[in-house]
């Protein structure tokens, strides 16, 4: 039985850019909209022309796609025609192929928010998208509000959708814009709009996520014959986000029945890259990804438990719904103090080193974990240096250079400016072979803003390492989380880092000391190391 195709419709760069502390300039809108094309979304929603300068300028700017690029609007505002309206004009401008526009579908908000008879706004979503067709574009009609306003008077709510559809919309989109409903009121008002005269094959659905439910909404919305879906990447949005694309992808894509009943424009080679496109944009936004999330999170193969670490080495469906590289993710066997011997076994195999389970050096990397964990180190969410650790017993953790010394100088002075700014400077010296060699750097940007004495470490630790130097050229920080694991005197800080390099390879450290510099050095200096291992250098 041939598939059935459905629709996939993302608006990041609109709806997701309401996210709270979110605001795209227009090359970062650029690069999203071309992720979004290669892993094969059939809508790329770029905003609201007219509405802000970095909208307007986006659309001038914006990159060819395979993709239909689609401009946000509203309908035509009572009083004028359709031809005559300066904001629908806006919105005509951006010359896009595709234009959706948003109108009021409850009643109360018709008669409240707008301001107008309920005839007078069928008349405006009539005549706003007979207007975009009769100019040859492909019209999207959002209904707002929808399922509220369904609720409170079905036969007006659908006569919106109607006069949308029989106007020429190619999709009319259901919109749970509060958030409110669940699954099963989705799917049943959904029906209720293809019994009403609204094909399913042009009928849309658009969740957000204020109970936790929008993936399960949309999923509802396709079970009831909804053949668009419409959402953003990590679930960006207006409160508390929109439908993540992330999680619908990959669900549509590998789940049952989605996967035998419908196609989408992503293919499963494509999919490998959907984790890939979720770090990405979380790098765009200086955000830290979520451990936790659905397919793409760090933590969404991990396992950490002795019993569950000892079955996954057997079978890893075990414990995983999913192949991990089915989207470009990795298992993760994760070391603590609660670690067993399969959990060691495991995480080496994955560092590529075998060891004889008869090995008594398995037991010491056991006990020197435990110790160390009992110290204030954290190995379940620093991965990296607990490969540092056990290379280290098996002897197996190259020398790469020697740290001589290092120190960290904190100053208050005034700049340019006449004001009083604190500027962070360190020293540090290490020997490669037989040569030492000293690093200066000020933790001071290009804009004049102190970074802290963490960053000059980082920058002065990193800025001549001589022959490994082009090794971690590519390498950055892009997290940096402290805690203090006792109070009073005895207070122990902990440092764990997040780095990166050019390849998208992102690997945790952990560093352990009453004194914060230290325990950031610590981290700092484990990060280099194991990138240099990972990356196969030799000692001097």
């Amino acid at each position: 039985m041939a598939k059935e195709r459905l629709y996939l419709y993302d608006t990041t760069l609109r709806d997701g850019q309401q996210t709270q502390g979110v605001q795209f300039s227009v090359p970062e809108k650029i690069a999203i909209a071309q992720a979004l094309d290669d892993i094969g979304v059939d809508y790329i929603e770029g905003g609201w022309p007219g509405a802000n300068p970095t909208d307007s300028d986006f659309f001038d700017a914006r990159p060819r796609t395979r993709a239909t690029f689609t401009a946000f609007g509203m309908t035509k505002r009572a009083g004028r025609s359709a031809a005559n309206d300066d904001v629908l004009a806006a919105v005509m401008n951006a010359a896009t192929p595709a234009v959706c526009l948003v109108g009021k579908t409850h009643d109360y908000h018709v008669t409240a928010a707008l301001g107008i008879s309920l005839e007078e706004n069928l008349e405006n979503i009539r005549a706003s998208v007979a207007h975009m067709v009769a100019e040859g574009r492909e019209a999207l009609f959002d209904a707002e509000h929808f399922f509220d306003g369904y609720k409170a008077n079905p036969a007006y709510a659908l006569a919106c959708c109607l006069t949308a559809y029989q106007a020429g919309a190619r999709w009319v989109i259901l919109c749970d814009t509060n958030g409110g409903t669940l699954p099963a009121e989705v799917g049943t008002i959904t029906a209720a709009v293809i019994a009403a005269g609204v094909p399913g094959d042009h009928l849309g659905i658009h969740c957000h996520d204020d109970t936790g439910t929008a993936v399960a909404n949309s999923l509802a919305a396709i079970d009831a014959g909804a053949r668009q879906v419409q959402g953003t990447l990590n679930g960006l949005g207006e409160r508390c986000g929109n439908a993540n694309l992330t999680t619908l992808i990959p669900t549509l894509l590998l789940k049952e029945p989605y996967k035998s009943r419908y196609e989408t424009g992503v293919s499963e080679a494509k999919l490998t890259g959907i984790t890939r496109l979720s770090r990405r944009l979380d790098d765009i936004l200086n955000r830290v990804p979520l451990r936790s999330a659905a397919y793409v999170g760090a933590s969404a193969f991990a396992h950490k438990a002795g019993l569950h670490a000892s079955a996954i080495l057997k079978d890893p469906s075990t414990y995983e719904h999913i192949a991990p590289e089915t989207v470009g993710n990795t298992r993760l066997i994760p070391m603590s103090n609660q670690a067993g011997q399969s959990n060691l076994r495991a995480r080496l195999a994955a560092m590529g080193i075998t060891v004889d389970p008869k090995d008594p050096r398995l037991a010491q990397i056991l006990d020197e974990i435990k110790a160390r964990e009992d110290r204030g180190y954290a190995y379940d969410g620093a991965q990296a240096s607990f490969e540092l650790v056990a290379r280290r017993v098996l002897g197996l953790c190259p020398q790469f250079f020697e740290i001589k010394r290092y120190r960290v100088i904190v100053e208050r002075r005034k700049n340019r400016y006449d004001q009083m700014v604190s500027v962070s400077e360190a020293v540090v010296v290490v020997k490669i072979g037989g040569d030492k060699m000293l690093s200066v750097s000020e933790s001071m940007d290009a804009e004049g803003h102190d970074r802290g004495p963490v960053n000059a470490l980082s920058k002065a630790l990193v800025k001549d390492l001589g022959p490994y130097t082009g090794c971690i050229e590519d390498m950055k920080l892009v997290d940096f989380r402290v805690r203090i694991t006792q109070g009073g005197t005895e207070a122990v800080t902990r440092v764990i880092i997040d780095s990166e390099d050019g390849h998208g390879q992102r690997w945790s450290t952990v560093g352990v000391s009453p004194n914060i510099v230290d325990a950031s050095f610590e981290a700092l200096l484990d990060a280099i190391i194991w990138k240099l291992i990972r990356d196969g250098a030799q000692p001097a």
